[in-house]
């Protein structure tokens, strides 16, 4: 039986990495996404011996601004071999250590790795076995050397990352397409516009025609969370082949087994299609366990899993005084990206019950990587976003998720909002339309009234410029906040 060379290897290095041989177009002319600004001052910092450690689902971009930070540097001067790029994920890389696959790159470019100064781009990296040891150890012995890994496991990746990579790896995590990135891609970003009133460094916008923006909106929510079905009709004409295909199946069927050892793939698959119908509603173990004859502890390690690699996230209750729960026996889940449910199912029009639940699924991915938000229910009510102060666990702001403008002429209605905004000391709420905004005053509250479409496109829009300003997460970019 053969077996694989070093010749073969050497081969595979020279493929993955075209620019070698003067080929420049790398992304065949897509645009970077808007969080490439905030990427490539980490990535091309030489100052601080870093590892920059990339995070993020299947299918976000991730490689793409790998390739689109190789473009920026060749541009800016720096070699092209001493530019190596490795897909770690592929077969002909098994078994082979950090240090190994250096000394490959060597013979294949020429290049010293140990004297001369290069960026190395380890793709994948999940799939070496105890990747943080070898990074770390790379990191330290060669201070020449800048280098980012990247991966989709991402909350494992980055509790490793956080264990034993301290003082030597810069997490960067890469959130789902926003909806301001998406029309920022499309080039349609003219569809809005600042909204004068507010003062900087809050960004605000206002629509030109909302029922333009919300046709965007709706497209967005089908298909707008990964930035190639966005461009390609016939990725949208059937979705379920690339999004559950290529990236819901390679998670549940090959990235979670092998990362975690999961023996009955169909149960967790399952279970994932059960909640992913279910987005942006309350539910328990015990209905999990019961619908599902799984036991308890078993749907818990799924949902963990499931979590660690992005397909959903978790929110906890608290109670109508903004109270959390010693136990958390209900807890709501949330694809992080909405475009998932229109490829598991069908794609939804505005009319569609299912459009208050995506809408509501869509804010929450635009607070992709924030850990202090919750839902609050009581026995007589509930309220969709309750964001905590980390500090003293007082209530910051909420928001009530609507996909109507009914509240807007019956604000009345919105007794459960007025209730926990009396009973939790907040002055204020937001609550989302579908295409007015206006403010109104009930029972001593303000309630803000803002189209979810143009709430996300500010979120998304705030989350970047913020951090670009500050090199921090924005903390609260939204109108209500006082």
């Amino acid at each position: 039986m053969q077996e694989i060379s070093g010749q073969d290897i050497i081969r595979r290095i020279r493929v993955e990495n075209p620019w070698w041989d003067g080929e420049r177009d790398l992304t065949r002319g897509l645009k970077p996404r808007a969080y490439f600004r905030l990427f490539f001052p980490l990535l091309r910092d030489r100052s601080v011996r870093r590892a920059v450690v990339l995070l993020g689902p299947r299918r976000i971009g991730k490689t793409v601004m790998i390739h689109n930070a190789i473009q920026a540097l060749m541009a800016e001067g720096t070699s092209p071999k001493s530019l190596c790029y490795f897909s770690v994920d592929h077969p002909i890389y098994n078994g082979l250590s950090l240090e190994k696959l250096l000394e490959y790159y060597e013979q294949a470019s020429g290049v010293n790795h140990k004297t001369e100064p290069i960026y190395v781009f380890f793709d994948e990296i999940q799939y070496l076995r105890k990747w943080e040891v070898h990074l770390k150890s790379f990191v330290d012995t060669y201070p020449n050397i800048k280098a980012l890994a990247s991966g989709s496991a991402a909350a494992a990746l980055r509790m490793k990352s956080k264990e034993s990579g301290a003082g030597r790896f810069t997490n960067f995590l890469l959130p789902p397409l926003s909806f301001y990135e998406y029309l920022d891609l499309l080039g349609k970003t003219d569809l809005v516009e600042p909204a004068p009133e507010f003062e900087q460094p809050r960004h605000f916008f206002s629509a030109k025609n909302i029922e333009e923006v919300n046709d965007q909106f709706v497209e967005y929510l089908n298909f707008g969370g990964y930035p190639e079905v966005i461009f390609s009709p016939q990725i949208q004409s059937d979705p379920g082949r690339f999004i559950k295909s290529d990236i819901i199946d390679k998670v549940l069927l090959r990235d979670l087994p092998s990362l975690y050892g999961i023996g009955d793939v169909q149960e967790l698959n399952y279970l994932f299609t059960t909640l992913a119908f279910n987005t942006a509603k309350e539910i328990s173990l015990e209905q999990l366990s019961k619908n599902s004859g799984v036991a308890k502890n078993t749907i818990k390690r799924y949902i963990e899993y499931l979590e660690a690699a992005f397909l959903i996230k978790i929110v906890h209750r608290v109670d109508r005084n903004a109270k959390r729960f010693r136990r958390a026996n209900f807890f709501k889940v949330y694809l992080t990206n909405p475009s998932m449910r229109a490829a598991l199912f069908s794609p939804v029009v505005p009319s569609d019950d299912a459009m208050g639940a995506l809408t509501e699924t869509a804010v929450f991915s635009h607070w992709f990587d924030f850990d202090s938000l919750y839902y609050a229910r009581w026995p007589e009510g509930e309220v969709d976003i309750v964001s905590l102060l980390p500090e003293t666990q007082k209530p910051a702001w909420a928001v009530e998720v609507k996909w109507s403008d009914r509240s807007c002429d019956n604000p009345g209605e919105l007794k459960n909002v007025i209730s926990f905004c009396v009973h939790s000391g907040l002055k204020s709420a937001l609550v989302t339309s579908k295409t007015r905004t206006e403010t109104c005053d009930v029972g001593g509250v303000r309630i803000d009234f803002m189209p979810a479409s143009i709430y996300c496109y500010t979120l998304g829009f705030n989350h970047i410029a913020f951090h670009f300003l500050t090199n921090s997460l924005p903390t609260l970019p939204a109108r209500h906040i006082e």
